[in-house]
């Protein structure tokens, strides 16, 4: 089966895109999905021979055939044994349309479980990081927020009626978000709002703790677990001394995200990280540079103090959405700015968010050096050791990428969190399970059902990733640029993998063509700004 190659010019407002950086501007929502974009959902869709990577934690199985019905699995059957011809017989029957995927590999559609649509001016329209998701296999992401309130419930509901070109989108927001009464500064108006994003359609909610006190935090938490709403928090720098990640998971917090409050959870001589005497949080390279400097502050691993507050969190069933890529470039700052698809796949109001700036959000670099990249070094191993104490424990990690600042892109940056969780020490098998079942269980498990998505069973929705090349073996065939491998015919090297088909909610997308639209919209705005439409992003 082959799948028809289209390209979609999809125009960028460019006068929004040359704004300056912090001038308001208007954010366009998904454009409406068109005729040429995406095949189905289908009556009856089958996928003929793959190799399954089902998600569950079972090793890979195949010659495999999947049913898909509509937007559902129906039928996930075993049709023989490799190098040897397919019992026909055992066969599911005719479809509406198939996929040959011989030789491929099928998993879950991945989850993004923190996620950010970005908007004017860096990536005016959403369309941008919907195609790069959807190009990398992420199905689902979970906002925190996406975007803004009102705009986020509306991209939900046309995400979910296939209206657009999107991954599915689990929409959680900040207290306070989106009605006319203000702060929160009371229980009782952190209760009435709870109730009333429950009623709007909101399903789980993200903390932000600067400026809310723990009183405040503890009441909201309560109400929205008696809702079957979600929590997650950043349990920033400036309240973390008064709510770290044990208060939190113990005032009944579903899991946390980055790493705030983790370390001060543990640390030793201190109740309060001793900053530089002259540490300015406003000053964002003070904020992400004496952060790292907490990793030899705290008890060792394998303590008794680090190994009862590891088994106290797993005893909670707290989920850590660890969002390690987003910080990645801390430790090699070269290495992200220098990333190889940046100047196809990056736009330049992008390149413009990430450039050095006192006043953009995680534009940090007004003089990073070695320093500052060996504290990050140790900083991240002593973090990879606790989540690899934490999982081995019984623990569960989720994926998210926090992409769109930080030199990371969206999709891209989701498979370098891959790479990282591979890094922490998980078997590839279990990367992919908490990219999937994991992931749909943070969000599910607390609304007391089954996660619809996560695993490819039937029964599930019809969220799958088609890849040519074998995962297991190298996360990296799933980034949109591939990996480098030597051609032993030619002696040369060539580049495989990539996302061949994502399937999301039944809708059958080629991932490259989304690549292609993307690279077409970086082209588009190039050209708008008098820029060489093939010429690299200015580096500095």
């Amino acid at each position: 089966m082959s799948i028809r190659r289209r390209l979609r010019f999809l125009p960028l407002l460019v006068a929004v895109a040359l704004l300056p950086m912090g001038l308001m501007a208007q954010t366009v929502p998904g454009h409406d999905r068109g005729p040429d974009e995406g095949d189905g959902p289908f009556d009856r869709l089958i996928i003929r021979g793959a190799i399954l990577i089902d998600g569950t934690g079972a090793p890979p199985a195949g010659p495999t055939d999947i049913v898909i019905e509509g937007n559902r699995i129906v039928q996930v059957q075993t049709v023989g044994y490799p190098g040897v011809d397919i019992d026909e017989d055992r066969r599911p029957g005719d479809a509406d349309f198939e996929i040959d995927a011989h030789g491929m590999y099928v998993l879950p559609g991945f989850i993004d479980n923190h996620a950010h649509a970005g908007g004017a001016p860096k990536n005016p329209e959403l369309s941008y990081a919907y195609k790069l998701w959807l190009a990398h296999g992420v199905t689902t992401v979970r906002g925190v927020g996406l975007t803004g309130f009102d705009l986020a419930l509306e991209e939900q509901a046309r995400s979910a009626a296939n209206e657009i070109v999107a991954p599915r989108i689990i929409n959680y927001q900040r207290p306070s978000s989106g009605w006319d009464r203000g702060r929160i500064d009371t229980p009782e108006m952190g209760r009435e709002w709870v109730q009333w994003a429950h009623e709007n359609g909101v399903e789980g909610i993200k903390f932000h703790t600067h400026g809310m006190e723990p009183h405040l935090f503890s009441a909201i938490v309560d109400e929205a677990n008696s809702l079957g709403m979600g929590t997650t928090a950043h349990l920033s720098q400036p309240r973390v001394a008064h709510m770290n990640v044990r208060d939190a998971a113990r005032a009944g917090l579903t899991g946390m995200t980055h790493f705030y409050g983790l370390f001060e959870s543990l640390q030793k001589d201190h109740q309060i990280q001793p900053y530089r005497l002259d540490y300015n949080y406003q000053n964002e390279q003070h904020r992400f540079a004496d952060v790292a400097k907490i990793w030899n502050q705290i008890h060792e691993p394998g303590s008794d103090e680090w190994n009862e507050f590891v088994q106290e969190l797993v005893d909670l069933d707290f989920f850590i959405n660890p969002t390690m890529t987003i910080y990645e470039a801390n430790r090699d700052v070269m290495r992200a700015r220098e990333s190889e698809w940046h100047d196809k796949y990056t736009l330049p109001s992008m390149w413009d968010f990430y450039t050095p700036d006192r006043r953009a959000h995680g534009s940090y670099w007004f003089y990073w050096g070695s320093e500052e990249e060996a504290e990050w070094r140790a900083f991240y191993r002593r973090w990879m050791k606790f989540l690899h104490d934490f999982h081995r424990a019984g623990g569960r990690i989720t994926t998210g990428a926090d992409s769109g600042f930080i030199y990371k892109n969206y999709g891209f940056g989701f498979i370098e969190e891959l790479e990282l969780l591979r890094e922490v020490g998980l078997h590839p098998l279990e990367v992919i399970q908490s990219a999937t079942l994991y992931a749909a269980q943070e969000t599910y498990e607390v609304k007391g059902m089954e996660p619809p998505i996560g695993t490819v069973e039937p029964g599930k929705l019809a969220d799958l990733v088609i890849v040519e090349e074998n995962p297991l073996e190298n996360l990296k065939v799933l980034y949109g640029t591939g990996a480098v491998k030597l051609d032993d015919e030619t002696g040369e090297p060539t580049r495989v993998g990539g996302v061949k088909y994502t399937i999301s909610d039944g809708v059958v997308y080629d991932a490259r063509q989304l690549l292609e639209d993307v690279a077409e919209m970086v082209r588009q705005q190039k050209i708008e700004r008098g820029m060489d439409p093939d010429a690299p992003l200015p580096r500095y």
